[in-house]
């Protein structure tokens, strides 16, 4: 993820500060540096940027004041030497408030908090699983189904058809017994939804179905024919699941 960035800071050696830590966090961008608030506001009504650092106590106008005229206001990390300040910036929702001197480990912080909202507000809205039972006749047990967005669809899916989970950074991938469903989840809303009595994670990246265990190894777990690890953080959950289901 990039972020573009500006800086508004009219002492030169502040300035000159702050573009050096930008310039070491690999997803910032500065895009320009600026002494002048005023020219900042310019840039900002012809330009967009995902962020912006600012000093507070400048000559021309303050960065409290230049918050409240830009147009379109980016995400905001204020600065300043003064820490009375701090009140007025958060009621202006800022990221964060930098004191300085500013170190690198204090301006990394902030900019972790500035890439993890934007990252929040590019994310495409997530459609929640929810379970689903149809009507049954008495002898016949409801099937249960989840909900899943591929793309542009949603797609339902039966429990019982599902083999295994994958975890793919921000996506996850279902594999059931005649497709892959790819959809933009975590593996924790999945687990958090699936049946505990169906269903185990053996590993950061799986999530099997016990129905679709073939075989079980010290190490793997066979699921079709597929074989997946089993790791050491989930070994001793996975061992006792199976052991309740062992003749």
């Amino acid at each position: 993820m990039d972020i573009t960035c500006i800086v508004v800071e009219d002492e030169p050696l502040a300035r000159s500060l702050l573009e050096n830590h930008i310039s070491k966090v690999s997803y910032l961008h500065l895009k320009k540096s600026f002494s002048n608030p005023l020219e900042a506001i310019e840039f900002l009504r012809e330009n967009t940027v995902d962020l912006l650092f600012s000093d507070i106590q400048m000559p021309e106008i303050t960065g409290i004041t230049m918050l409240k005229i830009i147009p379109k206001k980016p995400l905001v990390i204020l600065t300043t030497a003064y820490s009375e300040y701090a009140i007025e910036g958060y009621e202006l929702d800022v990221i964060d408030y930098l004191l300085k001197p500013i170190s690198f480990e204090r301006f990394l912080k902030a900019a972790e908090k500035a890439a993890q909202r934007i990252a929040e507000q590019k994310k495409p809205a997530q459609v929640e699983q929810v379970f689903v039972h149809t009507s049954a006749p008495v002898q016949e047990k409801a099937e249960e189904y989840i909900f899943v967005k591929d793309g542009t669809k949603l797609i339902k899916i039966r429990l019982r058809d599902i083999l295994y989970i994958e975890g793919l950074k921000d996506y996850v991938a279902i594999h059931t017994h005649e497709k892959k469903i790819v959809s933009l989840q975590t593996m924790k809303s999945l687990e958090n939804v699936l049946p505990e009595s169906h269903f185990i994670r053996i590993h950061n990246s799986y999530i099997v179905s016990f129905e679709g265990i073939e075989s079980v190894d010290k190490e793997k777990v066979q699921v079709g024919k597929v074989f997946l690890p089993i790791s050491d953080t989930y070994r001793k959950g996975f061992k006792l699941f199976i052991e309740k289901r062992q003749i």
